[in-house]
């Protein structure tokens, strides 16, 4: 153990996005190369096409993420008592198919009459709750004027991060407010302070975020740019904090208007430090048909729309419907990081490694080139799309064997590499 720990502290990383002439011909007398040959067959952890985690077709190795809504009534019955042994059963059962989750808490949902409040909150005698009309169907609209349920949605998020900031079970946290938590009542009674929370309240929730979820990034809906609901307006700063975004109706023939819009008002390269992912639109059933076929929709393909937007990860849960698993795994492959090893050599007491993001994302945990067992001190979280990243790491064989770790991987799963150095 010591002298593995003598080996790491000796270990020198850095990152370059090109090397000077000379220096790469120093390091090529230095280094002797070496053969490695390996292959991407699978999708890699925490991307890809997104199922339900009731979805049939789930225990498949074509995705290797899974979505679900969780309740907030369901964590918490009365103030203050919390009993996360449904999300524990949850994330059991989807783990041990080998897939993260992808995890979203809702209070409210089209034709439910009641909301996912606590009850203790609901029982409160000055608490008022609104029934209006959604998609022609009666659904229960929340009180945001109530300093308790101000308080319990603080708390709440508080909370889960002390539990699962560093679970490895979860991919991804999505939030927000009005139907679906998708930030938005586009039809329905929207007041604004009341059955949509203040702008002042979301700053104070995303601002906790911020501050809670230091591993575990999370995500707000495009339409948190829109005018009606954006808190952005008032506090542009807000646009600093370290979230990422996802599209519900990605892909949609009229995608390239109001969506791409709030793309851009929400910052392009967010990509950058946190997720961007989403679901395949619903607006029509030929938009569900079709939005994987591999000629195109709308004039666009899924793979050419993956990199514009630097998609990790996309909810497609009717996909097995209309395509073949096959196709499904070859989308999701299209979809994040993705690893190439350039150079691989050795020296009389070093490996020297230079490794590729070939990938249209950045991985958002950290993640390590490893060379018999020891780590670079450089995250791979670091490596953008197109970027490069050199490592040496101390020689203890004659033959030395290349992995990347990361500690969120799940039992079975691993991160592949592309390399062909003969």
């Amino acid at each position: 153990m010591k002298i593995r720990i003598l080996l790491t502290a000796l270990l020198v990383s850095t990152i370059s996005v090109s090397c000077g002439e000379s220096r790469n011909k120093l390091e090529d007398t230095i280094y002797k190369p070496l053969a490695l040959v390996s292959e991407i067959k699978s999708v890699q952890p925490m991307t890809g096409i997104v199922l339900w985690t009731d979805n049939p077709k789930n225990n498949t190795d074509a995705v290797a993420l899974e979505y679900s809504y969780m309740l907030y009534k369901d964590i918490v019955k009365s103030k203050g008592v919390y009993d996360w042994t449904p999300l524990d059963n949850l994330l059991e059962a989807v783990a041990a198919r080998k897939h993260h989750l992808v995890l979203r808490f809702r209070y409210v949902y089209v034709g439910d009459r009641e909301s996912a409040v606590p009850q203790y909150i609901r029982d409160l005698p000055d608490y008022e709750e609104t029934i209006g009309m959604s998609e022609g169907r009666e659904t229960c609209f929340l009180d945001w004027r109530h300093p308790e349920l101000q308080r319990f949605h603080l708390e709440f998020y508080r909370k889960l991060a002390e539990r699962y900031n560093k679970d490895k079970r979860i991919a991804f946290l999505q939030t927000g407010f009005g139907l679906w938590a998708e930030y938005h009542i586009y039809d329905g009674p929207f007041i604004m302070g009341r059955t949509f929370p203040s702008t002042e309240f979301q700053s104070q929730f995303f601002r906790l975020m911020d501050e809670v979820f230091t591993d575990l990034t999370w995500s707000i809906s495009i339409d948190a740019a829109s005018e009606e609901y954006s808190p952005f307006i008032y506090h542009p700063d807000l646009l600093d904090l370290n979230f990422g975004v996802f599209d519900d109706s990605f892909m949609h023939e009229t995608h390239d208007e109001y969506n791409t819009t709030n793309w851009n008002l929400l910052d392009r390269n967010r990509y950058r430090k946190a997720p961007a992912g989403g679901e395949f639109g619903y607006y029509t059933k030929y938009d569900q048909e079709n939005v994987l076929n591999k000629n195109g929709i709308h004039g666009r393909t899924f793979e050419s729309e993956a990199e514009k937007f630097h998609i990790t990860y996309m909810i497609g849960n009717d996909q097995p419907k209309y395509q073949s698993m096959d196709r499904i795994k070859a989308a999701g492959m299209a979809c994040g990081y993705k690893y190439q090893i350039t150079k691989f050599g050795a020296s009389s007491d070093s490996v020297l490694v230079e490794v590729r993001n070939t990938g249209v994302a950045p991985i958002y945990r950290d993640a390590y080139i490893t060379v018999d067992g020891i780590r670079s001190t450089v995250s791979l979280r670091k490596l953008q799309p197109r970027g490069v990243l050199t490592v040496k790491i101390p020689k203890t064989t004659d033959k030395p064997h290349l992995t990347v770790e990361c500690d969120y991987l799940l039992d079975g799963q691993t991160i592949e590499f592309n390399a062909n150095l003969k």
